[in-house]
């Protein structure tokens, strides 16, 4: 379900407690906020609650007003709330390798206004896609990888999203590992896509291990990044049957298809703050 772009977004997430769903309600009926959509989660074996919140402000709407007044009312519950403006555009970096499908699939989503976000940069270890890019008119940042010194690539990249005021990095077929550095200063802000292919194919060529093992089913996961390689939080995942009759061309291809919709739902849901963070999971509301 997408945005209106007139609401604003509160979310908020806290101890379970009695009472917790009625405290953020509440206080919106009392400043005069049309509720437009509301979800919430009580996870009852981490003991966490989770709510998202769009709602229309009325005429006069103090926000520093309102920030304080719900945070003085919610005190007593441990909540953390985050508050999210009409149309805002969170910045995003994207960082790629030679792979196309994933970062023509998000530019395009941005231009139709899908994605309401703004890429501002691109950045990769490769120069192939520089037009695309260029065509798109968002700078290009070509940092080629020496396996000798990856430090000295990594500050380049880091220095862009500090510049850029990058408030999301997507990898977007980043076929570099990060380091456990970067994996903590991106964690949880940062989403990365890749093949689900079951049973698990790692190294060269995946799909053609698969068509060898005789798959019957493909698909991506899409998740933020931390320092254990394709295992942080699950965002979202797509999946498709095949049979007998797909080589491996015929899996790539299905693969491709399923790497961009699963990672533009993942964003999505980020952009639109509708993802929590629970331990090392996440709550999607």
């Amino acid at each position: 379900m997408s945005r209106a772009p007139d609401t604003w977004i509160l979310t908020a997430d806290c101890p379970s407690k009695l009472g917790t769903v009625d405290v953020v309600t509440r206080f919106l009926h009392e400043q005069q906020c049309y509720v437009t959509e509301h979800h919430s989660f009580d996870d009852r074996l981490s003991g966490r609650f989770f709510i998202r919140v769009e709602f229309r402000q009325p005429e006069a709407f103090d926000e520093t007003a309102f920030r304080a007044g719900l945070a003085e009312r919610s005190e007593g519950f441990g909540m953390a709330f985050e508050l999210t403006a009409p149309n805002h555009r969170p910045k995003v970096v994207i960082m790629v390798s030679k792979a196309d499908h994933c970062l023509n699939d998000l530019l395009y989503r941005q231009r139709i206004g899908q994605l309401a976000m703004d890429v501002v940069a691109v950045i990769s270890n490769h120069p192939d896609l520089e037009p695309l890019a260029q065509w798109h008119k968002i700078p290009y940042h070509h940092f080629p990888l020496d396996p000798k010194d990856k430090p000295a690539q990594e500050s380049k990249v880091l220095q862009v999203i500090e510049d850029t005021g990058a408030e999301l990095v997507i990898l977007a077929r980043y076929m570099q590992v990060l380091s456990p550095e970067l994996c903590r200063r991106l964690d949880g802000w940062a989403i990365n896509i890749h093949h689900s292919l079951l049973p698990g194919f790692k190294g060269a060529k995946p799909y053609h291990q698969a068509y060898n093992k005789g798959v019957k089913m493909v698909g991506a996961t899409a998740h933020y990044i931390n320092n254990d390689l394709d295992e942080g939080p699950i965002i979202a995942q797509g999946v498709e049957t095949v049979d007998h009759s797909h080589y491996p061309e015929d899996l790539i291809a299905k693969g491709r298809d399923i790497e961009c919709l699963t990672l533009a739902r993942a964003v999505g849901y980020h952009i639109e703050k509708r993802v929590f963070l629970n331990a090392n999971r996440t709550v999607v509301l």
